[in-house]
């Protein structure tokens, strides 16, 4: 099936987050406000990367493809949502459908897998220093880091071939703000139950492998903590990791929600209260995070604007 070439007669229709009740301009507008608070902070965080050669390091060129997949999830969700609210036009051709749902797949695996490459790293760093810069080379942490990505666009790829391949004779309001392969399998007038199964499936074990990843990592990273006979040695190991460990927190506290449980379990209320999570809030928390507690991109961000003591 062509996903891209449709008339508008079949085209999905998306509810959206918000009604036109004052309460609901309120929320729509801290939506926005926090939107603009993740793009800029992504965006700051990026830069400050950039233009400071000491966090040319693999930890941050990692934490720079985070902040890429943040901008990519928000991107993909937030600007349509807006446009269908403030227009009050709530259509959505299946070609910018399957493209919604290509790129929230994509980021959203990629990150998972991600996340547990960040983990291995932060195990090379604290167990094995004096062979990190050979183990984390450039070339390593590209590959990582490309790999990640390609298991998020071969994920995608699956999922939108076997979506729009089910017929939707139905009703095709999406109860949702966007487009969500869950949301769109309930308006089928196929039966997708085997479908459902195998995606339920695959979620699991995606998630499971790199959570058991991250967590043999940090085991590691616990028990050469523990045998630091150094306490500023032991606080600085924990640092570097805190923060890794709040976004992978983040990431799995959504994540297991969303993905641990069938969709035919959950309402329509809860998949958009989750996707608000990890669409909007996580995007905007994840570069606070790494930043706040962070000596190192405290000081680059005063050099980038020049408040820095000479």
């Amino acid at each position: 099936m062509d996903v891209w070439n449709h008339t508008s007669l079949s085209d999905f229709i998306l509810l959206g987050l918000f009604s036109y009740s004052p309460s609901d301009f309120f929320l729509f507008s801290l939506v926005l406000l926090t939107s603009a608070a993740s793009l800029t902070g992504n965006l700051l965080f990026l830069l400050i990367i950039q233009a400071d050669r000491h966090l040319h390091t693999p930890m941050y060129f990692f934490l720079s493809q985070v902040s890429i997949m943040d901008l990519t999830m928000m991107g993909t969700v937030v600007p349509k949502m807006a446009a269908n609210f403030l227009s009050g036009n709530k259509f959505i051709s299946r070609g910018g459908c399957a493209t919604q749902v290509f790129l929230v797949v994509m980021v959203g695996s990629a990150e998972c897998f991600l996340l547990a490459v960040m983990a291995y790293d932060r195990y090379v760093a604290v167990c094995y220093p004096l062979r990190y810069p050979v183990l984390m080379n450039w070339k390593a942490c590209c590959l990582m880091a490309f790999a990640s990505w390609m298991v998020g666009v071969t994920d995608s790829v699956i999922y939108v071939g076997m979506v729009f391949s089910f017929p939707y004779c139905g009703s095709l309001q999406v109860d949702h703000f966007f487009c969500e392969v869950p949301t769109l399998l309930r308006l089928s007038c196929a039966d997708t139950s085997l479908f459902q199964d195998l995606i339920y499936a695959c979620c699991v074990v995606m998630m499971l492998l790199p959570l058991g990843v991250i967590v043999a990592s940090y085991a590691r990273i616990l028990t050469a903590v523990i045998n630091m006979p150094s306490t500023e040695g032991k606080q600085k190991a924990l640092t570097t990791c805190s923060s890794h460990l709040a976004v992978v927190g983040l990431y799995y506290g959504g994540g297991l929600f969303n993905y641990m449980q069938k969709a035919s379990a959950r309402t329509a209320a809860e998949d958009r209260a989750i996707s608000t999570f990890y669409t909007i809030v996580a995007p905007m928390l994840n570069p606070l995070i790494y930043s706040l507690r962070n000596r190192e991109v405290i000081r680059a961000f005063k050099k980038v604007l020049g408040t820095r003591r000479v």
